[in-house]
């Protein structure tokens, strides 16, 4: 955790902004820095500065989880209205998360401060931090990987044929649960035939029929870390549209994996696997990146997509992802999560790729 705070301290020493402390209020960040897992929380971190904050209801608990590089604080009030007082005097350039702090609180914080000390805008820097992962953190993401592996392994040896979408999401959440999961890493999708062709479908109280495109996607939380996977089933033989399709998808998918390596920018990799969807005369039904990153959150840096301007590196953990919707038919996708490596990628999802038939 200590390390963490000093990379942060280098950051935005690097960064060009001359911020000289750093007000870390998004709480996924808070637990990234000091290991707080409460409800309530912010950092302050500085060169010579590691202070926590929380409130009266987590004074053991903060006491227990949070670093002991950190001074801890217990607020009577709210912790922007008590920060105050508790900053250097003289002049100072604070930075906050702007993508973070609501309007509300940067006035509250603004009237609270000395005249003398400046708010700036300091962006994301400790995501950027959070792209790449240590190796406890990798560790943590593959055991993730492994419980929601099993437990979709245990699902599907019960067959879906003749259940509904939502008693299979709720069957593998539950699994997930019984095995060790906190939670899901996302509300599991379990999409079926033209369901199949919404990409972040929901699970109706509709039965799965035979030769049907089954869609799912479920990851796990597991320690305080996400894993992603889809895989796209068949509820008994499917059509030869349907292979077309499969076959497709799987090849962009492999060809994204490929990517998958320090150097290789993020829309490079997209490019990859979209290539070949394009040129099969599907370009308009693949509508989403191929891929994220994945850790504490289930979507965070670094994006690989069109846009992406992210360059991949040893130790980021992303998604590959790719998929076809055709409205009103069906819908493939196939992910897989990996770690980059020093010379490639370990693919950290295991369930089998070719397609599944299951009864």
């Amino acid at each position: 955790m200590s390390d963490r705070s000093t990379r942060l301290v280098q950051a935005l020493s690097d960064g060009g902004e001359g911020v000289e402390l750093m007000l870390v209020t998004s709480l996924v960040n808070v637990r990234y820095l000091t290991g707080f897992t409460g409800s309530n929380g912010a950092a302050l971190v500085g060169p010579e500065r590691r202070l926590f904050l929380t409130d009266f209801r987590y004074d053991e608990q903060s006491a227990a989880e949070v670093d002991p590089s950190f001074e801890r604080r217990i607020v009577s009030t709210s912790i922007i209205e008590e920060l105050g007082p508790l900053l250097p005097d003289g002049e100072l350039r604070l930075g906050f998360e702007d993508h973070d702090l609501t309007v509300h609180q940067h006035a509250t914080l603004r009237e609270r401060l000395a005249g003398t000390i400046e708010l700036v805008a300091a962006g994301t820097p400790v995501e950027a931090l959070r792209a790449v992962k240590d190796e406890e953190e990798i560790a943590r993401i593959r055991a993730a990987c492994e419980l929601a592996d099993a437990a979709l392994r245990e699902i599907l040896a019960q067959g879906i044929v003749g259940r509904t979408e939502a008693e299979v999401a709720l069957a593998l959440e539950d699994a997930m649960r019984r095995r060790g999961a906190s939670a899901p890493s996302f509300e599991s999708i379990v999409a079926a035939g033209p369901h199949g062709a919404l990409p972040h479908a929901t699970p109706r109280d509709v039965t799965i029929d035979p030769g049907q495109l089954v869609v799912i996607d479920w990851g796990a939380v597991l320690d305080g870390y996400c894993s992603d996977c889809t895989r796209t089933v068949a509820s008994g033989e499917v059509g030869e549209d349907a292979r077309i399709a499969y076959d497709l998808v799987l090849d962009a998918q492999l060809a994204g994996l490929e990517q998958m390596r320090p150097g290789v920018g993020g829309r490079d990799a997209d490019g990859a696997a979209r290539a070949l969807i394009d040129a099969a005369g599907h370009s308009e039904h693949f509508g989403h990146g191929l891929g994220h990153g994945v850790g504490l959150e289930v979507h965070e840096k670094p994006s690989l997509s069109k846009r992406s301007e992210d360059v991949l590196e040893a130790g980021n953990v992303v998604s590959c992802e790719p998929g076809v919707y055709l409205p009103g038919e069906l819908g493939v996708r196939i992910e897989d999560l990996c770690v980059v490596t020093a010379t490639g990628r370990e693919v950290l999802t295991h369930v089998p790729k070719e397609l599944l038939v299951v009864d």
